[in-house]
């Protein structure tokens, strides 16, 4: 609000002066211009203070008529000149506040001070998301369907204000801003004790760069995950100052279509765990083994390409702008049958249509599935928008930039430990992730599990954490088994637990557990709910360890914990000394 302050002063200055001066004079005027008296005969001028009466009312045009007495022929013509004056002046000052109101500074000063004014009343978890383009949107609802609040900054003001037509449970934050700039994200409240993160979804790397670079500098314990779509900005720039997580979407999808060749177990688990929760469960994407053909030979098909012929598998690349370079095999876009003949469709397995047009792509996996019905389809779909034309088709792998890059920053966001979690997969066989798959499955079934994190501190599990103090074992068997039938547990499956600097992955439900520990589960929500009741509740930990039925409030655990410490001092004493 100072820069408003500053603004409206400096513009305003020399109209004020104006309208303050000639309303001081024209009340020291009328103060000596001499009156007459109730004869008509001629009298003293008016009071200062009358005369500051006199002139409030003329120059405000209300005309309140002459004060008695009447005036003298001097006082009228004063008067006269003071109103052509003074609303001289009025006008100018008017017509000068009616242009700085459309002062684009100005403007984007209201709307700063607007911005700030909301950012320092969010008192509860909130993450800055820089981009609001299908991506930026998607994170943003992913982020409002786990209660979090959201502050959206972008450029283009058209897109914030499609913000407002879209269905959140609580209103985003809109900042229209350049996220590039500092000063744009310490008004965005980067700065808050309240701020969970930031994530750079912008159109360009180099604005994600600056992001990055930008929160890592002035925060840099904040978590900042970004989006890129060159393997040069996320290998060395993105990398070199700190990002939390980097994302190419492209050569992600190539690494899970690879993945889905030669591990499907393993992909559909990861699938199953990075998937939006409460989704209807994943399909199992099993792509063959064989000869593929690639359509587009951008950053998309390159990415395809490589991984594909890294696991062992021929590619013929049809493609028309980059014929020049050498890497293509038939010039062409691959939407004309016999482009598609050439390129060896009888032999193939597998088509990838990777453009960055979605009819130039389902032209192509049309003509593909003419030729050859029983021909694996890859698609990329561009825009969420199309989404009911390539349901319309029904490809068999579908690859979607917004909701690939969506759904792994949420998972990180969520649940931080997931990452360590997905990043021991590459270690474990089919058999071990087809295993956890199936445990999974069976918590939800037909729906993404939900992931979430369990900490054993005094904050969010004050029984939990007063019991292990008391010395007390409290294992994972605990946690998971139902306190409403302590004959079954919830549904809920323990993925890690870490202790320390050391990850255990899959524990075992006797495992006891410490102060500060941390463990990853995946399961339904009703189940983190009556974890949450256990960690919480005195009465209900002491039921699902004991059996007992245990009533009271404070004073009853007190008088139990005491009576337990008198138990464990007086068999203490009774130890036979070594």
């Amino acid at each position: 609000m100072s820069t408003v302050f500053f603004l409206v002063l400096r513009r305003m200055r020399a109209p004020l002066i104006l309208v303050i001066s000639t309303f001081s004079l024209c009340v020291l005027g009328l103060a000596m211009v001499p009156g007459v008296d109730a004869n008509g005969d001629p009298g003293p001028p008016l009071s200062l203070f009358h005369s500051f009466y006199v002139m409030t009312y003329t120059v405000a045009t209300v005309g309140f008529g002459e004060f008695p007495p009447a005036f003298s022929d001097a006082q009228r013509l004063w008067i006269t000149v003071s109103i052509i004056v003074a609303v001289t002046s009025w006008s100018y000052a008017l017509v000068t506040v009616v242009a700085l109101l459309q002062d684009p500074a100005f403007r984007d000063a209201v709307t700063s001070g607007r911005l700030a004014r909301r950012v320092q009343h969010l008192h509860e978890p909130f993450f800055i998301v820089c981009g609001c383009g299908e991506t930026g949107t998607l994170v943003a609802h992913g982020l409002d369907e786990l209660d979090f609040r959201v502050v959206i900054v972008d450029a283009d003001g058209s897109r914030l204000q499609e913000q407002l037509l879209h269905d959140y449970h609580t209103d985003p934050v809109l900042c229209e801003a350049d996220a590039s700039a500092p000063a744009v994200l310490e008004r965005a409240g980067m700065r808050s004790p309240w701020c969970r993160g930031v994530i750079a979804l912008t159109a360009e790397d180099d604005t994600n760069i600056a992001i990055t670079v930008t929160v890592r500098m002035l925060r840099p314990r904040l978590p900042v995950l970004a989006r890129v779509r060159s393997v040069r900005t996320g290998e060395i720039n993105l990398a070199a100052f700190g990002a939390d997580l980097v994302i190419n979407p492209f050569e992600r999808f190539a690494a899970h279509l690879a993945s889905a060749v030669a591990t499907p177990e393993r992909y559909h688990l990861r699938e199953l765990l990075t998937g939006l929760s409460g989704a209807p469960r994943p399909e199992r994407h099993r792509p063959p083994r064989g000869h593929w053909i690639v359509c587009g030979y951008g950053r998309f098909g390159h990415a395809v390409t490589n991984r594909l012929r890294r696991n062992g598998m021929s590619v013929t690349i049809i493609d028309r702008m980059h014929y020049d370079e050498g890497m293509v095999t038939v010039e062409g876009t691959g939407t004309e049958p016999d482009e598609l003949r050439e390129a060896g469709i009888e032999h193939s397995v597998g088509i990838v249509a990777g453009n960055d047009r979605d009819v130039k792509n389902l032209a192509i996996a049309v003509t593909a599935r003419t030729l050859k019905p029983d021909i694996f389809v890859v698609t990329r779909q561009n825009r969420e928008d199309n989404a009911p034309l390539f349901d319309a088709f029904a490809d068999d792998f579908c690859m979607v930039p917004s909701r690939i890059v969506a759904e792994e920053f949420l998972s990180v966001i969520t649940t931080p430990l997931l990452s360590a979690f997905l990043r021991t997969l590459p270690d474990q066989d089919e058999e071990w992730c087809a295993g956890v798959a199936a445990a999974l499955e069976a918590t939800t079934p037909d729906r993404t599990p939900h992931t979430w994190t369990t900490r054993v501190d005094r904050q969010r599990g004050e029984a939990l954490h007063r019991e292990i103090a008391d010395g007390n074992t409290v294992t994972l068997r605990h946690l998971v088994t139902d306190p409403y039938d302590r004959e079954h547990r919830v549904p809920a499956v323990a993925l890690l637990l870490r202790r320390g600097g050391r990850t255990v992955t899959m524990p075992a439900l006797s495992t006891p557990l410490r102060h500060s520990d941390e463990i990853l589960w995946a399961g339904a929500p009703s189940a983190r709910r009556r974890m949450e009741l256990t960690a919480m509740n005195d009465n209900v930990l002491d039921h699902v360890r004991t059996g007992r039925e245990g009533n009271g409030g404070t004073l009853w655990r007190l008088a139990r914990q005491h009576r337990a410490r008198r138990i464990r001092e007086r068999a203490a004493r009774r130890r036979p000394a070594r």
